[in-house]
């Protein structure tokens, strides 16, 4: 019924988008525009550089609105949405006041989090877009809001992204007199699964898709930070104190910065790497640069696959070596509360839940039951989100210690393998991986690169992205330049020059 509903509500909307083009309305006048499940609450002109941060929406320190400062005129539009009853998305399009570029960028969220930031609208108004963004139906950052609510996870799940983009499109239409010509995507992490859940669903909703670190297995990142925090937290001698995990993370460079033929402090492509952290094993007493033998052990696991321990089918993969700054996600003190949230309020229905109780052979059936593909974005067929002509550009930092990389290069060998090989899916969709960056950003790679002109490029110019320049910043400057090569290339240093600078790297086969 619900399916029935979403499709009638996309038809009515499609049908006016078609209709021939209206004039223009003032942004006030939004706030009667009559568009269904919908509720318009907020229609408000913001003069340049006049935008203040609602409370409770300015982040941490410093002056809240001084990233504003600069930003040009535009409609500031907030509306609820209703789908079904127990539904409450919020949404906001924000709308230049002039200088338009005829487009739609809807933005992604990250882990739970229902909130829409302003900085994020800011953005893309100040590159011309249209830009939205949801709370996805609910408020904070846990997954507390699922607990006997079904659909609010729909709605959290793929409805509330594909809801505010149709009326994104209405709304813009409305104000503009004109539809959007083209509709991007733009999000990381749980922005990413957005992101691959849209074109496998709702393949025409958007021209151009960016998918960076993509949580597309929901319920494998879920069940991995169990998979680690029980080896972690099995014993005290089986802990790995955070001060160890640079001791680790140097011990794996020793084994393979220097196997890409240059030694830069970054680990090109550690699948190829041979590292086995029991080289840090103490010959004597526990000691700050070494591992006692339970902690090895831990440390295997981290590394290791999670898997089923009667199919012994992998659930989902471990992390890589590089990744180890960045091992306080997972394997800290706490266990990652994102992961948990899933079993406590979707899979057990149990704000108590322990996870030293999980069992990786019988609860995972009741974990894929509880997603029901609601979450999980793994469809690996994208053939009608390429034939009408869509691209996407996915992309992950190979030390991520939050979303294994070799989540995204499983999955996108898989759609390679469902449409037919590298020749029918190179022309729509590429994947990046960032050597050294870690979840999103960050991390010791180039790990700065403009992943939406690139897609644009390649929509609106048909210039498909054969590398993306990326950067990486310290103290505020550029140190070193790299080129990003679409898996599975990599860059390969051409012997002189110097090695910070990508002028003498090029993509290649390994």
């Amino acid at each position: 019924m619900t399916s029935l509903r979403s499709s009638f509500t996309a038809g009515v909307l499609f049908a006016v988008l078609l209709t021939p083009v209206q004039a223009a309305t003032t942004c006030e006048n939004l706030t009667s525009l009559a568009l269904p499940d919908t509720t318009i609450t907020l229609a408000q002109p913001v003069a340049a550089g006049a935008f203040t941060v609602p409370a409770g929406r300015g982040g941490r320190g410093g002056d809240p609105n001084a990233a504003f400062k600069d930003l040009p005129a535009f409609c500031r539009v907030a509306a609820t949405l209703k789908p079904t009853s127990d539904s409450d998305i919020k949404f906001e399009i924000w709308l230049p006041a002039s200088g338009w570029n005829g487009k739609l960028e809807a933005n992604g969220n990250g882990g739970w989090t229902g909130s829409i930031t302003p900085a994020t609208l800011a953005a893309g108004v100040q590159r011309g877009y249209a830009a939205a963004m949801t709370d996805t139906g609910h408020e904070g950052g846990s997954a507390s809001f699922a607990l006997g609510h079904p659909e609010k996870l729909i709605d959290f799940g793929y409805r509330a992204v594909h809801e505010m983009t149709v009326k994104s499109k209405a709304i813009i239409a409305a104000y503009y007199g004109d539809a959007p010509k083209l509709s991007y995507w733009n999000g990381c992490s749980a922005g990413g699964r957005q992101a691959l859940k849209e074109a496998q669903r709702y393949p025409e909703d958007f021209n151009g898709i960016v998918a960076g670190s993509p949580g597309i297995n929901w319920t494998g990142r879920s069940t991995q930070a169990v998979w680690i925090a029980q080896a972690n937290h099995k014993d005290e001698a089986s802990t790995i104190p955070p001060a160890k995990f640079p001791v680790i993370h140097n011990a794996a460079l020793e084994a393979c910065d220097a196997a890409d033929g240059v030694k830069d402090g970054i680990i090109e492509d550690p699948t190829r790497c041979k590292f086995d952290p029991q080289v840090l094993e103490c010959k004597g007493p526990d000691g700050p640069a070494c591992l006692t033998t339970p902690q090895v052990e831990t440390a295997r696991r981290i590394y290791a696959s999670v898997t089923n321990p009667r199919t012994k089918e992998e659930i989902f993969p471990g992390h890589e070596p590089g990744s180890e700054l960045g091992w306080n996600t997972m394997a800290g003190p706490q266990p990652l509360g994102l992961g948990l949230d899933l079993f406590k309020f979707i899979v057990f229905k149990d704000p108590n839940w322990d996870y030293r109780t999980f069992n990786f052979d019988s609860d995972m059936a009741l974990t894929l039951k509880a997603d029901g593909g609601v979450m999980n974005a793994l469809d690996p067929n994208l053939k009608a989100f390429i034939a009408h002509g869509g691209k996407i550009v996915q992309y992950h930092g190979w030390s991520d210690p939050q979303i294994s990389p070799l989540s995204s290069v499983r999955y996108y060998n898989t759609v390679l393998d469902t449409l037919g090989g590298a020749s029918k899916v190179t022309d729509s969709y590429r994947l990046f991986m960032v050597p050294g960056m870690a979840h999103c950003g960050g991390g010791e790679g180039t790990s700065n690169f403009d992943m939406l002109s690139a897609v644009e490029q390649w929509v609106e110019a048909k210039k498909a992205p054969d590398q993306i320049p990326a950067s990486r910043v310290r103290d505020g400057k550029v140190d070193r330049t790299r080129p990003l090569c679409p898996y599975p290339q990599v860059a390969k240093y051409k012997g002189t020059g110097s090695i910070d600078d990508a002028a003498n790297f090029s993509c290649k086969l390994p």
